[in-house]
């Protein structure tokens, strides 16, 4: 595992004065500009439930826009901002994950008289391109069949229990897929589907290909394509298979759903996979696939290192992933605090960076660092002077480009396409049924920056859409 970034230590120390300065300003309530005022009422929110707040990036203290700063409010996933910032200054844009295969016992003539060991690293992105690059180096190392058992070292995180139907009752969302020190292609499967009206029948075939994962496909119906495609499939999603005892519309054509095999653990899924590419690169395999870990006598043979840190929060925040996200939480946890990283270990180091800041951190509450959570809070002027200090940072160029730009790309990309402000800002979102929030950077026309945030927790919140794009345009227009 990459070393933790050295930097941080001195960086905090050079912060401290002008950090408790910034923290300590007092912010003068600056009402909402009328565009936004008249969205919110059109929207039926009351002002009581949004947080917002404007500040000059240079100065930290000038505020165009201040509204219940103080209050917490659930972020949704701009939560995953602090998780993000936090672990690109405390492990460095440098830190990467390593992925790393022993094995142990003699290996003789391309056979392995022995187990061989996968330890994962809490990779976010070892995606199956990744992985099969790794066993490629199993491969030219001369391995090529394993007479032992293949064993899985998870011990990086803690082996907590996981409920993915805790947070809305939908396991089969693959943004309900939980964390794992061998997370492998995000524990998803995709389905897909092609309908043959010749032969009256639907072919369903799967990615990744696991091994001995059976797959009873739909019947072909005529009807029109429903917009409940996915509902009329009728999925029996179990832990060895999927039996799908409904229809697929002919009219639908070509179609992928992608779901999270809930009942099927880590280690299951990652042992069919291999097994499944293992046969594909000509290897064999007759042994079981076990949990355990990296014995005194075993040996490294090939290591797969993720992409550095900076290109994996660009995609955790241009396109909110969730376990991702999870994933980085517990690595800070694990690098900081020792192995096994849990959720309580990563609150707690990603806590005393924000308050080694001098940010005062009473309105926060951190359940996984995602923003998928019920329980997460986050007050505006906590966002607000952290992404001040963040503009201040040597690694502002890193943190700022992994935010989605208004109006191109990631979750703005839709947003804002004919205004000023496209191209101008780079800005986080957060959905949850009763949230809507941003949080990011403005480069207004003057070519001042301004740090805006924006939350919203109401029943109503889902219509804030456009309160929060009239403040970006306010802003691009005003600052």
């Amino acid at each position: 595992m990459s070393r933790l970034f050295p930097s941080s230590r001195v960086s905090r120390f050079l912060v401290a004065a002008s950090s408790l300065l910034l923290c300590n300003f007092p912010l003068l309530a600056q009402s909402l500009p009328p565009p936004v005022v008249g969205a919110l009422r059109v929207a039926h929110i009351p002002q009581q439930n949004v947080g917002v707040l404007v500040l000059d990036a240079d100065s930290g203290t000038r505020a165009m826009v201040s509204t219940n700063v103080s209050q917490p409010f659930n972020p949704a996933s701009v939560m995953k901002l602090v998780t993000t910032d936090a672990a690109l200054e405390l492990l460095g844009p440098t830190f990467s994950w390593k992925t790393q295969a022993y094995v142990d016992g003699s290996l003789n003539q391309g056979v392995l008289q022995g187990d061989l060991i996968i330890k994962g690293g809490g990779d976010p992105k070892l995606v199956m391109e990744n992985f099969w690059l790794l066993l490629r180096q199993l491969r030219a190392a001369g391995l090529r069949q394993i007479s032992g058992n293949l064993v899985l070292d998870r011990s990086y995180f803690a082996d907590n229990v996981y409920d993915p139907s805790q947070f809305d009752g939908d396991p089969q969302k693959p943004y309900n897929v939980g964390p794992d020190a061998l997370l492998l292609n995000y524990k998803t499967i995709a389905f897909r589907f092609t309908p043959d009206a010749t032969t009256n029948s639907v072919t369903v075939t799967t990615d990744p290909p696991l091994a001995g994962y059976a797959v009873t496909p739909p019947r072909l119906s005529a009807e029109p394509c429903p917009p409940d495609w996915q509902s009329r499939l009728m999925l029996g999603n179990d832990a060895g298979a999927a039996a799908f005892a409904g229809t697929y519309a002919a009219d639908c054509g070509p179609r992928s759903w992608y779901i999270n095999p809930y009942r099927m653990t880590h280690v299951q899924y990652v042992g069919q996979a291999f097994q499944q590419m293992w046969a594909d690169l000509g290897g064999s395999f007759s042994g079981r696939v076990v949990n355990g870990l990296v014995t005194p006598s075993a040996r490294l043979l090939a290591q797969w290192q993720s992409p550095t840190l900076p290109e994996v929060i660009r995609d955790i925040n241009k396109y909110s992933n969730n376990v991702m996200a999870r994933q980085v939480l517990l690595s800070l946890a694990a690098e900081l605090g020792g192995q096994p990283g849990d959720a309580v270990n990563g609150a707690r180091a990603v806590r005393a960076w924000l308050n080694d800041k001098g940010i005062d951190t009473a309105a926060l509450a951190i359940e996984n660092g995602a923003g998928l959570s019920r329980i997460e809070r986050v007050s505006p002027m906590l966002l607000g002077r952290m992404l001040v200090q963040a503009y201040r940072s040597p690694l502002m160029p890193e943190f700022v480009s992994s935010l989605p730009l208004v109006g191109y790309d990631g979750t703005m990309r839709r947003r804002l396409k004919s205004q000023g402000v496209a191209g101008q800002a780079h800005i986080k979102t957060g959905t949850l049924n009763d949230v809507r929030s941003i949080a990011g950077f403005v480069q207004a026309a003057s070519g001042k920056t301004y740090v805006v945030v924006f939350l919203i927790n109401h029943a109503a919140a889902p219509n804030g859409q456009k309160a929060q794009d009239a403040l970006l345009q306010w802003v691009y227009e005003n600052g």
